[in-house]
């Protein structure tokens, strides 16, 4: 078995090493994009442009292949289905419905990138799953970047998750990948004041649904 991973940097290894604990059989091919990152403030056309042009090195040679992005699952993965459609995508999107189940104040907060909460999709989501919630939407723009470049400035971190947290939220959904990088610290901030949610957790469970199906 061979499993593709995209992302536009490296919140997407955090995947790969995932599936490759969960599938220790599988061979895991990991392309990134980090001359381009980060993606989260570009155009659609150019979020497409660059997600197929990165995917050319996996596209026909994998079982199935994540899209380990937020941003460019939003931006691209409808556009990806149609134009190769022999090929099986997972995307990676906002969290909202298993919030929406875990919350008890009714707050939640979504950590995510500007296209991300732009999107269509996004919307989608929280008119569906969160109608009745407070979503608190805090500026995570700068995160990936810090990240990428390991350049992390923890306080900015640990004042945005202070401040969702005075407002209410007791469910945090990390709606980039880069951001598995700094979960740990954003734990310690939290400690039993919320859930945060991580999409890495779940994303296994997904490949085997699909390659069953």
């Amino acid at each position: 078995m061979i499993l593709g991973v995209f992302d536009s940097g490296v919140g997407g290894k955090a995947i790969a090493d995932s599936l490759t604990k969960d599938f220790p059989e599988a061979e895991i091919k990991y392309v990134h994009d980090h001359d381009h990152m980060p993606y989260g403030g570009r155009e659609e056309s150019e979020i497409i442009q660059l997600t197929e042009a990165a995917l050319q090195p996996i596209l026909g040679a994998c079982d199935c292949i994540v899209i380990a992005c937020n941003t460019a699952t939003a931006a691209a993965i409808e556009y990806l289905r149609k134009a190769y459609p022999h090929e099986k995508f997972i995307g990676l999107e906002p969290m909202i419905k298993p919030a929406a189940e875990l919350t008890k104040s009714g707050v939640i907060a979504v950590c995510a990138t500007p296209y991300t909460l732009q999107s269509g999709r996004y919307e989608a989501l929280k008119n569906e799953y969160a109608n009745n919630l407070t979503v608190l939407e805090p500026d995570c723009h700068e995160w990936a970047t810090m990240i990428e470049d390991d350049d992390l400035d923890e306080h900015e971190v640990e004042n945005i998750i202070q401040d969702v947290l005075a407002k209410g939220a007791d469910v945090i959904i990390l709606a980039c990948t880069h951001y598995h990088w700094i979960k740990e610290l954003i734990l310690e901030e939290v400690g039993d004041k919320a859930i945060v949610l991580d999409p890495s957790d779940a994303i296994s469970r997904r490949v085997s649904e699909l390659l069953k199906g």
